[in-house]
């Protein structure tokens, strides 16, 4: 899913690599053109608005973030974003060096996003930044002109942005005359190895450029991925599992490298990943959240039950740390609280990266992809090159996957379809495949489509979600139906969008009818792209929720993680049917020790009840009638989470959301793990996931209340175990 911005470069030298630039200083031999570090651009000379009114202080607004450059300032061009023109033209100077270097970043446009050196009103020298397609850094690369040829004649340096959309703009900082010759670029650099062991270990440096690295077998492309190699000293280890291939050459060819890198060098094979025995043990690392044991995850993807495990896909960069070569992640549970990650299963091939999708079980073999005996497994996701299609892959195992032959399965719509959404329609005895589409002018739709054999699909319907200010039905769309109560004689469709928004209504397997649309999923941050498991039993009945939960970790060599498991149940309010979300009950199992309290009566300036329970991970339940003006605050590892009876409202970190007490009563279940909390309330109706980081040694747990006292029908503290370091019961 999503869009980001790679990577493709003219000269690109190394920030750390110049022996000449040490903390952005230059030598005593050096002439120091600008480093702009100033409030302005003093005797430079600015047109239009790009440059803004002086040196940009790093990212700025609506920017991915920009690095690389030295000291505080740069040259940034996105001052009002990617439309907005510009130059800006030094004064003149004198040529005394053999070489101009500088650093630069942004969009590779020779005419529009670059740099020029100009003697006698005439272009000599020019340089790009390293994008001009989806994906991609800012990071600021080091490029050197060789001007010996005109020393001692006078030039000026024009930066120049004339281009609009993505990757119209251009970062500069720290141009330099020296005589010190840089580091020269090599390109498509090879290092070959006879595959004895299972891992290639990668080294890995957050920020670096991103170069594309091939790997091939015997000569024949594998596999191409953007990574941030690292020329020295690694950050983390990335690894490739390379075992399909033992006892074959393979081959890594990196694009551009400078002579001194160290990266191809420092590649090994090991039957075990290099940093593996802290897995699970990162201070950052959630404990009873899933992530990827390496690199970045977001989407959960192809949610499904199969040979009696849960199996969560998922986009995952396995080589860096920030988004970027989707592949589909893989990992399975037995009881939704343990997880076993597997590797990959789907990474990008020609049709381009692995966007998010969906996965089911054909029990009826109906694609003639296994048997009867043995059905398919069926992955159904985008591949987002261009065009950007729908494709399918399968297996029968649960863990081994192919894609199919015939892939794509469908056509590119429009350039923004994507994360396909497959499931059974029992009345009508076909799939049903639920696509997000954008059609012009920003207009969110989704598109129907049906299937007797999950090959061959056709248009049935479209609904249309509304213009880019709703932000509704964009992306990740999921449609399941629910008991209302747990009558089965009242059944309600809800179809669901990546920001947790909502619609009840009804399907006949070809048409959704809305009887409410843009209903509030969770109230709280950090919560995208959630999607439910399919094929869960007839005997369960449940229907189970993870969401992908932003909690950046920097500093971690992975990123991200998962919400847990939600059950999510439609029950009956004044307003309609609504979603109650509420953690499943297997989460239960993590419980090590708890204190539970009945009758407890709180007054004002009164003793904190649960003083000295507090713990690395933990759960409290509460259920209290507040008097008119109580206010109940918890403080959990210095985290508030506080409830104003007067107000009716929920206040998480400083984030309000309205929760109206229920007969007079207010229940609470607060989650606090090492990135989050996730908060339930008002019987489920009030969903509050929050990234929130603890410092590591603050285990307070403090409970008072304010106004009027308050009685505690039932109050449960529970300490919980890491998931991780504790067997699956």
């Amino acid at each position: 899913m999503k869009l980001c911005f790679p990577t493709s470069i003219v000269m690109v030298l190394l920030i750390h690599s110049l022996p000449c630039l040490h903390a952005g200083q230059a030598t005593e031999d050096d002439v120091l053109i600008a480093d702009f570090e100033g409030e302005t651009y003093g005797d430079w000379v600015v047109t239009g608005d790009a440059f803004g009114p002086g040196p940009a202080r790093g990212t700025l607004a609506g920017q991915m973030h920009v690095d690389g450059f030295f000291g505080t300032a740069l040259v940034n061009s996105f001052f009002h974003g990617d439309g907005s023109v510009g130059t800006l033209t030094s004064p003149e100077f004198k040529i005394e060096r053999r070489f101009i270097s500088f650093l630069i970043g942004g969009g590779m446009d020779a005419e529009k996003t670059c740099v020029n050196l100009i003697i006698d009103g005439k272009t000599v020298r020019n340089a790009t930044g390293p994008n001009d397609a989806a994906g991609g850094s800012e990071a600021l690369l080091m490029t050197s002109w060789d001007v010996s040829q005109f020393v001692g004649q006078m030039a000026q340096m024009q930066i120049v942005d004339q281009a609009t959309g993505g990757w119209g703009h251009i970062n500069v900082d720290h141009i330099l005359q020296t005589n010190q010759k840089p580091p020269q670029l090599r390109t498509d650099v090879e290092r070959s190895f006879t595959i004895s062991k299972r891992f290639l270990n990668l080294p890995i440096k957050n920020g670096a450029p991103r170069r594309k690295v091939t790997v091939l077998i015997d000569g024949v492309r594998e596999v191409v991925n953007d990574i941030e190699l690292a020329d020295a000293n690694p950050d983390w280890w990335a690894f490739m599992d390379v075992s399909a291939w033992t006892g074959r050459k393979l081959t890594v060819k990196v694009d551009r490298l400078l002579e001194d890198s160290q990266a191809l060098q420092s590649i090994t094979q090991t039957d075990s990943e290099v940093g593996g025995q802290s897995f699970y043990q990162e201070p950052l690392r959630a404990q009873f959240h899933f992530s990827s044991r390496r690199g970045w995850n977001n989407d959960p993807n192809g949610l499904v039950f199969f040979n009696g495990e849960y199996h969560l896909f998922y986009q995952h960069n396995p080589y860096g740390w920030s988004w970027g070569n989707m592949h589909w992640g893989h990992a399975t549970s037995r009881d939704l609280a343990h997880w076993q990650e597997h590797g990959d299963t789907l990474a990008p091939d020609q049709f381009g990266p692995m966007f998010s999708g969906s996965a089911v079980v054909d029990w009826k073999n109906t694609s003639g992809l296994g048997t009867l005996e043995k059905p398919p497994l069926v992955l159904l996701y985008t591949a987002a090159g261009n065009p950007t299609v729908q494709a399918l892959a399968s297996g029968v195992d649960g863990r081994n996957f192919q894609k199919y032959e015939s892939n794509p399965i469908v056509p590119q719509i429009t350039g923004g379809n994507r994360d396909p959404k497959v499931i059974w329609h029992e009345p009508s005895g076909r799939w049903v495949m639920v696509l997000y589409v954008e059609l012009p002018e920003k207009k969110h739709t989704v598109h129907f489509f049906t299937s007797a054999n999950l090959k061959e699909w056709t248009l049935a319907s479209i609904f249309e979600g509304g213009v880019d200010a709703d932000k509704f039905l964009f992306e990740c769309p999921d449609l399941f139906e629910l008991l209302v109560d747990g009558d089965k004689a009242k059944a309600k469709w809800v179809l669901t969008a990546a920001d947790g928004q909502y619609a009840v209504g009804t399907f006949d397997g070809t048409t959704f009818t809305a009887e409410a649309t843009r209903l509030p999923g969770h109230r709280g941050r950090g919560f995208y792209a959630a999607q439910t498991f399919s094929d869960i039993p007839k005997s369960d009945g449940r229907r189970i929720q993870i969401g992908w939960l932003q909690t950046p970790t920097v500093g971690m060599p992975f990123n991200q993680a998962m919400t847990v498991p939600l059950e999510l149940q439609l029950i009956t309010t004044p307003d309609g049917p609504r979603l109650r979300t509420t953690p499943v009950r297997e989460l239960k199992s993590l419980r090590s020790s708890s204190q539970t309290w009945t009758s407890l009566k709180l007054v004002p300036g009164g003793k904190n009840p649960i003083e000295g329970l507090g713990t690395e991970l933990i759960e409290v339940q509460a259920e209290f009638r507040p008097g008119k003006n109580t206010v109940a605050t918890f403080q959990i590892r210095g985290g508030l989470i506080q409830y104003d009876a007067a107000k009716q409202e929920l206040d998480v970190n400083g984030h309000r959301v309205s929760v109206p007490l229920q007969d007079g009563k207010m229940d609470l279940t607060i989650l606090c793990d090492r990135t989050c909390f996730e908060i339930f309330a008002g019987n489920g109706l009030v969903y509050v996931p929050m990234p929130f980081q603890p410092k590591a040694d603050d285990v307070s747990l403090i409970l008072n209340v304010s106004g009027d006292a308050v009685d505690f029908e039932r109050l449960e503290v529970h300490s919980l175990k890491s998931a991780w370091n504790t067997p699956t019961p």
